[in-house]
C-alpha cells in the first residue's frame, strides 16, 4: 500500500501536475497585488489559492505516509515541508504579515526542477570558498574604511565621517553606482590625488575579488556536474553488470537444457 502511494505521488505525470500548480500559484499571487484584479476576480484567486494549498498538503501527507521518517532524510523534502507548513499558519491577527509569505510556495519549483536543484547544490558546495572570499573582502573593506575616514572624513562627514559611513560609501563605489560623479569627483576637487586611493580599491574589489566569487561558483557547478556524470556512469555499469549476470544465467539454463536432452 505504502509503496503504491509512494510510486503514485512520485510519478512523472504527478510531478508535472504539481509543477504546473506552482506556476499557476505564482501567477495568482502576483495578480493579488493588483487592487483592480482583486476587485474583478478576487473570488477566483481565493479558490485557486485554496486548491493549490490543499493539493500541496495532500502531496506532503502522501509522501509522509509512504516514506515515514525516511521522508525527512531528503533535504528537498524538508524544504517542501517547511514551505507548505508556513502557508498553513493562520494569516490573521498578529500573524497577518505571514500572508505575504505565501509567495514562498513558488520556491518549491526549485525542488521540482532537476536543473534548479543542481544549481542550488552547486551554491551549497561553494559556501566554504565563498566564506573565505567574504572574509577577505571584509578585511579589505575595513582597512579601506579606516583609511578613507582618516583621509577624507574631516571634509566629507556624510560619506566618510565614520567607519560605518565610509564602508557604506565604499560599497557604493564597489558596485559602481554613481561612484565617479556622485562621490569620487567631488572628493577629488578637495583632494586631487584621491584617485590614488579609489582606483586601486575599485580594481581590487569590483574586478578581482568579485570575479573570485564567480570562479568559486563556476568551479562548484562543474564539480556537481562531474558528480552527476559519475552517477550516471555508475548506474550504467550497474545495469551492464546485471545484464551480464542475466546472460550468464541464460547460458547456464541453455547448457542444462541441452544436457537433459
Amino acid at each position: 500500500m505504502r509503496e503504491r502511494i509512494g510510486a503514485f505521488v512520485e510519478a512523472p505525470r504527478i510531478q508535472r501536475f504539481i509543477t504546473a500548480l506552482i506556476v499557476l500559484n505564482a501567477i495568482s499571487l502576483g495578480l493579488e497585488t493588483s487592487p483592480e484584479v482583486r476587485a474583478r476576480i478576487g473570488d477566483i484567486l481565493v479558490v485557486i489559492d485554496w486548491v493549490v494549498l490543499t493539493t500541496f498538503v495532500v502531496e506532503i501527507v502522501m509522501k509522509l505516509f509512504a516514506k515515514r521518517l525516511e521522508f525527512f532524510k531528503s533535504g528537498w523534502n524538508v524544504f517542501d515541508f517547511i514551505v507548505v507548513s508556513i502557508a498553513l499558519v493562520p494569516a490573521a491577527g498578529p500573524f497577518y504579515i505571514l500572508r505575504a509569505l505565501r509567495i514562498l510556495r513558488v520556491l518549491r519549483l526549485i525542488s521540482m526542477v532537476p536543473q534548479m536543484r543542481r544549481v542550488v547544490q552547486a551554491l551549497v558546495t561553494a559556501i566554504p570558498g565563498l566564506l573565505s572570499i567574504v572574509a577577505l573582502i571584509s578585511l579589505i573593506f575595513y582597512i579601506s574604511a579606516v583609511l578613507a575616514t582618516n583621509l577624507f572624513g574631516s571634509v566629507f562627514q556624510e560619506w566618510f565621517g565614520t567607519i560605518g559611513a565610509s564602508m557604506y560609501s565604499l560599497f557604493q563605489i564597489m558596485t559602481l553606482e554613481s561612484w565617479s560623479m556622485g562621490i569620487v569627483r567631488p572628493v577629488m576637487k578637495v583632494y586631487p590625488y584621491a584617485w590614488v586611493f579609489f582606483v586601486p580599491f575599485i580594481m581590487v574589489t569590483s574586478f578581482a575579488v568579485i570575479n573570485l566569487f564567480i570562479g568559486v561558483i563556476v568551479d562548484a557547478m562543474q564539480t556537481v556536474q562531474e558528480e552527476r556524470v559519475e552517477e550516471v556512469h555508475a548506474d550504467a555499469r550497474h545495469i551492464e553488470d546485471k545484464l551480464k549476470n542475466v546472460e550468464t544465467e541464460l547460458a547456464e539454463l541453455r547448457r542444462m537444457l541441452r544436457e537433459q536432452r
